[in-house]
């Protein structure tokens, strides 16, 4: 027990610590960035605002929210604090500006976290096809995996195919150098991770995990993961040479030797450093690297973040 109270006690020291290092980082650093001024006028349809004749995929900066569809996961105010990561669904996130979903399932073909539950797949698809209804140069990024712990649903990838083939961007490694024009009317970028069944082939209409890369680092320290995140993204290749998405979390996750287990106060911790983290890119020379950013609750201040050096790079400014 004595131990026990010893380590919380170190834990919130080191805590403590670095929660003082990302401030007094972002008072030295500031929050100007290129692209830091613009505010896309209509978040809803901001790839059609930057024109799609003029974004390349590969140098787009995609907004992207972390386990996406778990707005009602679990029993609220009982389960739901310790794995609800947003609380927007589908349909209002992709209104916000979120262009990269991260979906996570079960054999049942039900969105989970962990071991719990919340609706179906088909949610999920609805949402993003009324989206899609309405609006015409929006391009998704729909990561859906199977949850570890969990079986693959049968026939999985054919259910995909059967409701999205008509958005669907074949896999083509050319992708990355076309632009949102060259791929319309074709809107969504499909990757689909089973854990057994076989991965999409290639030239199919699905693309595989290798095409969706990231250095998950499990911790609830701050600062640890916004190091770990800066160290892993300068080990990538610019964009204009990859044939992969990067992506990059700015989230912390709750750990079980720590009395604070729910998500919104330990992800807390990091969400507000967002901004200094592009910030840090360009001071280490790495901003040409970053692609996906993804965050927990995703909120307006981080799309615009997105969005605004989106827009520096068509301006040649980043």
């Amino acid at each position: 027990m004595g131990a026990q109270v010893s380590k919380q006690k170190q834990k919130r020291k080191l805590l403590t610590t670095e929660k003082k290092s990302l401030s007094q980082l972002q008072q030295n650093s500031g929050l100007v960035f290129p692209g830091s001024d613009y505010h896309p006028p209509d978040r809803k349809n901001w790839m059609s605002g930057l024109d799609p004749t003029k974004i390349c995929i590969h140098n787009i900066v995609w907004p992207g929210s972390h386990d996406s569809a778990t707005n009602k996961i679990g029993i609220r105010f009982v389960s739901r604090p310790f794995a609800q990561c947003q609380s927007l669904s589908i349909y209002n996130q992709l209104v916000l500006g979120t262009r990269v979903l991260d979906i996570r399932i079960q054999e049942g073909r039900r969105v989970c976290h962990g071991i719990l539950l919340t609706y179906n797949i088909d949610v999920v698809i609805k949402d993003i096809k009324k989206f899609l209804s309405e609006t015409q140069s929006e391009i998704i990024i729909l990561e859906i995996r199977t949850e570890f712990g969990h079986e693959d649903p049968p026939e999985f990838e054919n259910y995909l195919v059967e409701q999205l083939g008509e958005y669907l961007i074949h896999h083509d490694e050319h992708v990355f150098q076309k632009t949102v024009a060259e791929v319309l009317p074709k809107r969504i970028i499909c990757i689909w991770k089973p854990r057994k069944s076989p991965a999409p082939k290639a030239g199919g209409p699905l693309w595989s995990a290798g095409y969706l890369k990231d250095n998950w680092i499990d911790t609830d320290l701050p600062s640890t993961k916004f190091e770990s995140n800066l160290k892993h993204l300068g080990e990538h290749p610019p964009v204009s040479s990859r044939k992969y998405f990067y992506r990059v979390e700015n989230t912390a996750t709750p750990q079980a030797d720590n009395p604070v287990l729910c998500v919104k106060p330990v992800t807390g911790r990091i969400h507000g450093y967002a901004k200094l983290f592009i910030v840090q890119c360009f001071a280490r020379a790495i901003a040409d690297r970053l692609q996906i950013y993804s965050t927990d609750f995703i909120d307006g201040d981080f799309v615009d973040a997105c969005v605004g050096l989106t827009h520096s790079r068509i301006e040649e400014k980043a």
